[in-house]
């Protein structure tokens, strides 16, 4: 059922684009990385207690999944948008029946698709857009929060799969596949215009509030935006190329260590997110084209280079080294940690890309920066992972795996989750270990449409 559903849509995008020559990109599967008993026993651990922070954080009824573990916390679009796939990598793993994944996916799209659009304060989207967080029993705008251009684009992203997976012609996953393609395809990206008297004229805006307009602030250097332009491409979003092109321009590249040169950006996530969904190897545009390298190829060596950058440990941080390292976004201690002349955050995006580029480096690792790069270096990532738990142990571990992050030089654990470091970890194992999420995204119209509008191609 899978390939015969494959070979339909690749079928349907050959029919409804007008270009006269169309790559195909399709998904190579999981990583072909020899795994010991003791390794398959690690990861479904990890994978199991991620899993469960989804299983526990949702409003069934409504398919919202919750931004944090505490209980006061709203849905976060992004950490719905990572929990769909989630859901089906349990139902692959055997942790959850697919009726049961279903339904949930099933409510999220019924509640998305009928919930208010409009520019209301307090409505859920405007445009086909949703807002970053909603609350966890009505679904409405809440905290005042943007309408998100990035977390819209996750939420579809885990949609797309979730059109893909659920193929089975029963009622349920039939409506799925329906209620996708609407959701999909309402998508109004003019909201997100940037005009010439903006910050970054031509990208993609962050955001749109009903109280003051657009965010004067695009999508500027390389980071998590990648999936964002190539889902705009496939969703119809005008003079697209123009926009990518304006991105493209704000990439900068960097040699922070000698062979390890690469499109530079400091936070661990900013090469991962976009790798949860589209399996980049050997596919390329024109930049990274010049440059010889994929974007999976890149994401490895800025993995690489943050282990370096933590073996060097240029600013001393306890615990740094060769197999403790993950600098990327999340939660810190705070300031009321701070002593003699160390100064630690709270929530921020750390990153360290080198010793000359970094940012908000405060000594807290994050554990799921590690563990979301398991797919580009398995080899350095699998030594973290077992240090961490035999330097820590419990300290750092909870109900729902890894907590969100530590820092050994404040004395500090954190003891909460968030569902965009849960979600791509768990995500980024499963593709690793079986592709599944690669699979079931690559073929979809949207994303072939995107990647040829775009003028991806493969790396000869």
């Amino acid at each position: 059922m899978k390939l015969i559903y494959a070979i339909l849509i690749l079928a349907i995008i050959f029919v409804s684009c007008s270009e006269s020559e169309q790559t195909v990109f399709t998904s190579k599967g999981n990583i072909d990385y020899p795994l010991t008993p003791e390794d398959e026993a690690l990861l479904d651990s990890i994978q199991y207690h991620t899993f469960l922070f989804f299983k526990d954080k949702v409003n069934k009824e409504k398919g919202l999944f919750m931004d944090r573990a505490r209980e006061d916390a709203p849905s976060s679009i992004a950490s719905t948008g990572f929990a769909l796939p989630s859901l089906a990598a349990a139902v692959e793993r055997n942790w959850m029946t697919r009726e049961e994944a279903a339904q949930i996916t099933y409510n999220a799209l019924h509640f998305l698709v009928n919930s208010e659009q409009s520019d209301a304060a307090d409505a859920t989207g405007y445009k086909g857009f949703y807002y970053h967080y909603l609350d966890m029993e009505t679904g409405k705008r809440t905290w005042e929060c943007e309408l998100s251009s990035i977390d819209t684009g996750l939420l579809m992203m885990g949609i797309i799969f979730s059109r893909n997976y659920y193929n089975r012609d029963n009622e349920t996953e039939s409506q799925i596949r329906e209620m996708a393609n609407l959701i999909l395809g309402r998508m109004d990206w003019s909201i997100f215009d940037m005009g010439p008297e903006t910050n970054q004229p031509k990208t993609i805006s962050m955001g749109w509030r009903p109280e003051n307009g657009l965010i004067d602030w695009g999508w500027y250097g390389y980071n998590e935006g990648l999936f964002l332009y190539i889902l705009a491409a496939g969703t119809g979003m005008e003079n697209v190329e123009e926009s990518f092109d304006a991105w493209l321009n704000t990439y900068t590249w960097k040699t922070p260590y000698p062979g390890l040169s690469h499109v530079a950006f400091p936070p661990l996530f900013g090469h991962q997110f976009s790798h949860a969904f589209i399996d980049f190897r050997g596919v390329v545009d024109k930049y990274m084209k010049e440059k010889g390298i994929d974007y999976f190829e890149n994401s490895r060596l800025a993995t690489l280079a943050q282990q370096q950058y933590a073996i060097q440990n240029p600013y001393g941080w306890k615990g740094y080294g060769q197999f403790c390292w993950g600098v990327t976004a999340g939660d810190g201690p705070g300031e009321e940690y701070n002593y003699d002349d160390y100064e630690f955050l709270g929530y921020a995006g750390r990153g360290a890309a080198g010793p000359e580029y970094n940012y908000f480096d405060d000594g807290t690792i994050a554990p799921y920066g590690a563990l979301s790069s398991l797919p580009f270096a398995p080899e350095i990532v699998f030594p973290t992972i077992r240090s961490m738990i035999e330097i820590s142990g419990n300290s750092i571990w909870g109900p729902y795996g890894f907590y969100d992050g530590f820092n050994y030089t404040a004395g500090w654990v954190n003891d909460d989750f968030i569902g965009v470091a849960q979600g791509p970890m768990l995500v980024m194992i499963e593709n690793f270990r079986s592709g599944l999420i690669w699979d079931y995204v690559m073929p979809d119209p949207i994303i072939q449409k995107g990647l040829n509008k775009l003028g991806f191609e493969y790396l000869e």
